[in-house]
C-alpha cells in the first residue's frame, strides 16, 4: 500500500501544486497518522475553496470530465467536482464489488433504486445490471404514492435507497411485506442500529439484511457495513487516518470521547480531485485496523456525525446556504442547525423573526437546492422546520463554532 501512496503522492504533486504552497503546511504531532502520509498538510474545506472550488481549476475546461455539483461554500460559490473517465471507471468497479460482497452470491433477480440525484444515483442501475439483475429506478420527482405503486407492481427483492427516502416508505405503507423486498442497502445519511433494527422488523427480514454504505461525492465509495465483523470496512484504494478536531482550527472543540476523532481519506484512485488527506468532517468511533480473512484491513464502529458546514438532507446542503438565506430577510441574526433523526431544524434567533419571514426563509432553504425541494414536494423529504426566537448570540454569531451541525 505504501507504495501506492508514494505513487498517489507524485500525482497529486503534478495535479494539484497549491496542496504544498506555502501556509498549508501544518505541524504534525510526532507517531500520528500513516507514516508516508503525517508529514503532508491536510486538505481542508477552506483550502477547497481558495483553490479546487473556483472558476480558474482547469478541469473545468476538460472536455472528457465528469462533473457532479453539490452545494455552496462561504463565497457562495456553488461546489463542482470532477471525475476523469479513470476514476470513473474505477467509482463503477469499486462499488459493483461492495455491492457483491454486500450480496454475498445470494442470486436475486430484480433491484430497484429509489434515490435523490448524484453519483450514487447515476450509477445504480449500471451495477445491478452487470450483476445481472433486472432493475428499476423511480425518479425523485415523482410523489412518494408513485414510490409506492412501483414497488408494488415491480416488487424488487433488493431496495437501493436512502434512510430518509426509506422512511418516507415505510411511513406511506401499510403493510411494507408485500413488496417482497429481502435486502435493503444504503446509502446517505447516518442509519444508526436502532434505526436499521426498525427497518428489518417492519420489512420483516434479518438485520444482516439492511446493510449501510458509505461515500461522498468527493470521493466515492468509502466503506460499507459487514455484519460479520459489525465494523465498518473500507473499500479499494482508501487509507483512513483519524484526527483531533482541534486540529482542524483553534475554534473547534475537542471530541468527547477519546474513540471518536475526524476522518481523514486518501484515495490512491482519484487523480481529478486532491484525495490526499482530505479532511471529511465526519466523526467516525474507534477507528482501527482488522483481520479480515486474513488481511489486515482498516474498519470503523460507527459513524457519529459531521463537524464540518454541510449535511445530507436528501442531498448535501451547507449551512453557508442556510445563512445565505436567512441574511436577506434578516440584517441581525443567529443561526442554529439541527439533526434530530435525519430532520432537520434550522433555529433563528432575531427579534426581527416574525412568523412571515420565517415561512419565506423555509420556502427558501428548501428550495435552495433544487433536488431538496422536488424530494420535499414529492413528500420523499420531511420538510425543513423554521424556528424563530430571541436568544441573543451576537458573541459568537461570526464564530467558526456556529458553522456547525448540532446533533440531537
Amino acid at each position: 500500500m505504501h507504495r501506492h501512496i508514494k505513487e498517489t503522492i507524485q500525482v497529486m504533486k503534478r495535479q494539484f501544486p497549491w496542496i504544498w504552497s506555502e501556509g498549508n503546511v501544518r505541524d504534525w504531532p510526532d507517531g500520528a497518522g500513516a507514516d508516508v502520509l503525517a508529514p503532508l498538510p491536510l486538505v481542508t474545506a477552506s483550502m477547497l475553496e481558495t483553490f479546487y472550488y473556483t472558476d480558474a481549476n482547469p478541469f473545468a475546461q476538460a472536455a472528457d470530465m465528469n462533473r457532479y455539483q453539490t452545494s455552496g461554500t462561504s463565497s457562495k460559490r456553488r461546489k463542482t467536482i470532477y471525475y476523469s473517465p479513470s476514476n470513473e471507471e474505477a467509482y463503477l468497479r469499486i462499488k459493483l464489488d461492495v455491492f457483491r460482497k454486500i450480496l454475498d452470491e445470494t442470486r436475486y433477480l430484480t433491484a430497484m433504486a429509489d434515490m435523490g440525484t448524484g453519483h450514487a444515483e447515476a450509477t445504480a442501475v449500471d451495477v445491478f445490471r452487470q450483476l445481472g439483475m433486472e432493475v428499476e429506478s423511480v425518479s425523485f420527482r415523482l410523489p412518494i404514492e408513485e414510490h409506492v405503486e412501483r414497488l408494488k407492481s415491480f416488487r424488487p427483492e433488493v431496495l437501493y435507497t436512502m434512510p430518509s427516502i426509506l422512511d418516507r416508505i415505510l411511513h406511506a405503507s401499510e403493510k411494507p411485506t408485500e413488496y417482497g423486498i429481502q435486502h435493503i442497502i444504503l446509502v446517505g445519511e447516518i442509519a444508526s442500529p436502532g434505526w436499521r433494527k426498525r427497518v428489518a422488523e417492519r420489512l420483516s427480514i434479518p438485520e444482516t439484511r439492511v446493510t449501510d454504505t458509505y461515500g461522498s461525492i468527493e470521493i466515492g465509495t468509502i466503506a460499507y457495513f459487514s455484519h460479520e465483523h459489525s465494523r465498518y470496512l473500507f473499500t479499494e484504494g482508501i487509507v483512513a487516518e483519524g484526527i483531533p478536531a482541534e486540529l482542524l482550527g483553534t475554534d473547534m472543540e475537542p471530541l468527547p470521547d477519546e474513540l471518536e476523532q475526524v476522518l481523514v481519506l486518501t484515495s490512491t484512485v482519484r487523480d481529478s480531485f486532491p484525495a490526499l488527506r482530505y479532511v471529511t468532517y465526519d466523526v467516525v468511533r474507534d477507528l482501527r485496523t482488522i483481520s479480515v480473512d486474513g488481511i489486515p484491513t482498516q474498519s470503523f464502529q460507527s459513524i457519529v456525525k459531521r463537524i464540518g458546514p454541510d449535511l445530507k438532507h436528501g442531498e448535501k446542503i451547507s449551512i453557508y446556504d442556510i445563512e445565505d438565506i436567512v441574511y436577506r430577510y434578516l440584517e441581525e441574526a443567529s443561526v442554529r442547525v439541527q439533526v434530530a433523526e435525519n430532520a432537520l431544524t434550522v433555529h433563528v434567533y432575531s427579534s426581527q423573526a416574525t412568523p412571515e419571514v420565517l415561512t419565506s426563509i423555509r420556502a427558501d432553504v428548501e428550495s435552495c437546492i433544487p433536488a431538496i425541494g422536488m424530494m420535499i414536494k414529492a413528500r420523499l423529504l420531511d420538510g425543513i422546520q423554521v424556528i424563530g426566537g430571541t436568544f441573543e448570540d451576537s458573541q459568537n454569531r461570526t464564530s467558526v463554532k456556529n458553522k456547525k451541525i448540532f446533533y440531537t
